[in-house]
């Protein structure tokens, strides 16, 4: 079809982190499954028991907390967006701007690999606006509409 965007991906971990800058303990994603430039992203991020805040949210009902589930979400559309601006490997970064109307449907427990989308709502050089969904098995477990700034990074 005319004006169909071609899908690339899956992107393993290497190439996640060769997108944004985050690392252990912060790195939220694991995974790429699919990315449509200028269109959307999908990825995973597998939740286990062994993550450090497990220890006390909630000792007894380990939950992930929900700010971790939008800055998972936010990962992922970083990468969208460095993927798409063609800025991979530049040193930009991705910086939040506004989080706007979230929800939590659903507990985030160990042992689900959480699926992360997020698409482009507005996309300018400098700033993006999208709308994030994380989903469990299908269902979802928290949405949100976030805006981020594309900066360089402090001087050293």
């Amino acid at each position: 079809m005319e004006g169909e965007a071609t899908s690339i991906g899956p992107f393993d971990i290497t190439r996640v982190m060769a997108a944004i800058p985050h690392r252990y303990p912060m790195l939220l994603v694991d995974r790429v499954v699919e990315l449509i430039p200028d269109r959307s992203i999908t990825a995973i991020k597998a939740v286990t028991i062994n993550e450090g805040f497990f220890q006390g949210h909630f000792p007894g009902r380990p939950i992930m907390p929900g700010v971790l589930i939008v800055e998972a979400l936010a990962q992922a559309a970083g990468i969208l967006a460095v993927e798409s601006l063609g800025l991979v490997g530049s040193g930009k970064l991705v910086y939040f701007m506004s989080i706007d109307g979230v929800k939590f449907r659903k507990p985030v427990e160990p042992g689900v690999l959480l699926t992360l989308e997020a698409e482009f709502l507005q996309k300018r050089s400098r700033v993006c606006k999208f709308a994030g969904k994380a989903r469990i098995d299908g269902e979802l477990a928290a949405e949100c509409e976030f805006t981020a700034m594309i900066a360089d990074p402090p001087k050293a």
